[in-house]
């Protein structure tokens, strides 16, 4: 098969931790061909078809240079077997147009994963508003008053912007109060911009635990993101510590719950977050953790995902 895959730059990829770069890994394995490009690279014109100007690259097994770039061309991405979405949030106004691009190219015939419609309709944060049975406490508003009632109520809460990654913009402010005016203005500039607002979870210093959804079906480990050093975040981009670990009972339930149903909308691969028992986070963009959970657990999710990838495009 020959599979886009669109991405941040590749000389940006960290290949030691990078799940897209697992992906290309076993892809290429297997005797895929890869190409990537990225989002400006892609073009559509009247009386034509979407397109791209990308790479076909051959992975070297070194570290650095992780690649090599064989030939450079604009190819119709509805000519592609399969084009695999992994551009990083943030999800701004670009991300958006790429998305209908991409849908675009899906009519032309091409086969997306996620697909981006999906993309569109499940934006990270929000889409865990669907699942109320799941969350803990949680207020989306950009009215500062709103905020103020909502830490009255429950003293200690965590505040974070919707189009963030990494654990950026996130804020505690716990029973005390302190700066609670000052964060709620600056995350929301003055009342211009919606934010979420969560009760805190204590169980987040047992961590933030991914857990990965391949087409519907849970990865049996997940990677609780604990975090270090008095930091409130776990995420590894903020110093978290990643530990590899078996899906709880509750872990079992949540994604079995949901799996199916992201699943059916066209969403192969789903980025879980969970805390405790509970669900703060539905990552759909470019879920991570695939190399942390197989050099701890022994669990190839990298092979679990390019096997669901090969059955979706023979289906």
């Amino acid at each position: 098969m020959n599979i886009l895959f669109l991405a941040d730059p590749l000389d940006s990829f960290k290949t030691y931790k990078d799940s897209t770069f697992a992906m290309m890994r076993e892809a290429a394995r297997r005797g895929h061909q890869i190409w990537a490009c990225e989002q400006d690279d892609l073009v559509w014109q009247h009386g034509g078809k979407v397109q791209a100007l990308s790479r076909q690259i051959e992975l070297t097994g070194h570290a650095d240079p992780w690649f090599k770039v064989r030939q450079e061309s604009v190819v119709v991405v509805a000519d592609l077997d399969a084009v695999v979405m992994r551009k990083d949030p943030p999800f701004d106004a670009e991300y958006l147009y790429t998305t209908h691009l991409l849908t675009q190219a899906e009519r032309e015939g091409a086969r997306v994963f996620n697909s981006p419609h999906a993309l569109r309709e499940h934006p990270e944060k929000l889409a865990i508003l669907e699942f109320p049975q799941f969350t803990a406490p949680t207020l989306v508003t950009r009215n500062i008053d709103a905020v103020r009632a909502f830490h009255a109520t429950h003293q200690d809460i965590i505040l974070k912007p919707l189009d963030g990654m990494g654990g950026t913009g996130i804020f505690r402010v716990p029973a005390d109060g302190l700066n609670l005016g000052s964060i709620a203005e600056t995350l929301t500039r003055d009342g211009t911009q919606t934010i979420m607002v969560q009760a805190f979870l204590p169980a987040i210093a047992q961590g933030d635990k991914r857990v990965l959804v391949i087409d519907g079906e849970p990865v049996p480990f997940a990677l609780a993101r604990i975090p270090q050093g008095g930091e409130v975040r776990g995420n590894l981009a903020a110093g978290g510590k990643g530990v590899a670990q078996p899906l709880s009972e509750s872990d079992w339930h949540i994604a079995r719950t949901l799996g199916p149903i992201l699943a059916a909308r066209g969403l192969l691969l789903v980025g879980l977050d969970i805390i405790g028992d509970k669900l703060t986070e539905i990552n759909v963009t470019s879920p991570t953790c695939f190399q942390e959970i197989t050099q701890q657990a022994g669990f190839d999710v990298a092979a679990r995902f390019v096997d669901a990838l090969e059955a979706k495009i023979s289906a």
